[in-house]
């Protein structure tokens, strides 16, 4: 199998010249230093070695939510379905977080003279039921550690034991997203428990970066999902708590549609530091 370098020559070889010199990458896992490693893959990379290596001057390494919420501010309306109300406040902090193989979380905090993007490891939070549906769905999943996690239970592997705990069904995420849009009774269910815990979850990571700008839900499992939203429990959950519904209420939701949001934000960082 290729790694990272291999496939990264491939490309630019494949685009001809002039060979850039500026390069953004955006990469599942997070950024602590010159290593990087992918949190789902058994890949990782030297960010000094893999730029002499491509002869770049430039290398930004991004994680890969980080370059979502690097989008946030440039997504138009087509590339996102509203879920519920909330206007919203002007200049607020936005949030990107959602399932796909894992689960990703970024804000983009607007709070300073220049916006900045904040990274973070909020997928790997403990979490567990907060009501009582919830309480029969954690008591159904197999005993252990992996669904006191908030991306084992909400990430395309996380849909599928959820299915598995509810139906009695060993399904791929992808055939229980294809189930429910044919109508499947069991999938239903099971996307609106899913989608209940993320509406929760999306709710608790608002009030964790108090983003009143907006929650932007992102990743492949929340893209597919998109059309099931407005139906679902997701907003009622989001907007449920004590002390600060009111807020959440006020709080606009959305799903991205866009293809490649990620590549969207690339685009918008490296166009950023070509400009300085």
């Amino acid at each position: 199998m290729p790694d990272l370098r291999e496939l990264l020559e491939r490309e630019l070889a494949a685009a001809g010249k002039p060979r850039p010199t500026t390069a953004v990458l955006a990469v599942a896992g997070p950024i602590d230093g010159d290593r990087v490693a992918l949190t789902n893959r058994a890949w990782w990379f030297s960010q000094a070695t893999l730029k002499r290596a491509l002869k770049l001057k430039r290398l930004i390494v991004v994680n890969d939510f980080a370059a979502v919420a690097h989008a946030l501010p440039v997504l138009q309306v087509k590339d996102l379905v509203r879920i519920g109300g909330g206007k919203g406040e002007p200049g607020g902090n936005l949030v990107a977080c959602g399932p796909g193989t894992g689960f990703g979380v970024a804000a983009l905090v607007r709070r300073a003279r220049e916006p900045f993007v904040l990274s973070s490891e909020a997928g790997h939070m403990m979490f567990g039921p907060a009501a009582a549906e919830e309480a029969e769905i954690f008591a159904r999943l197999s005993p252990g550690p992996k669904p006191r996690v908030v991306e084992n239970l909400l990430s395309g592997p996380g849909l599928a034991r959820l299915h598995r705990a509810l139906a009695g069904q060993a399904l791929s995420s992808d055939q229980v997203i294809i189930n429910v849009k044919a109508g499947d009774e069991a999938a239903l269910r099971t996307v609106e428990a899913f989608l209940r815990l993320l509406g929760r979850v999306a709710g608790d990571i608002a009030l964790a970066f108090d983003a009143r700008g907006g929650v932007y839900i992102a990743g492949g499992v929340g893209r597919a999902l998109a059309p099931l939203f407005a139906a679902s429990p997701f907003r009622k959950a989001f907007e449920d708590r004590p002390t600060y519904g009111d807020r959440l209420a006020a709080t606009p939701t959305y799903a991205i549609v866009h293809p490649s949001p990620e590549l969207l934000g690339a685009l918008t960082l490296g166009l950023a530091a070509l400009r300085r």
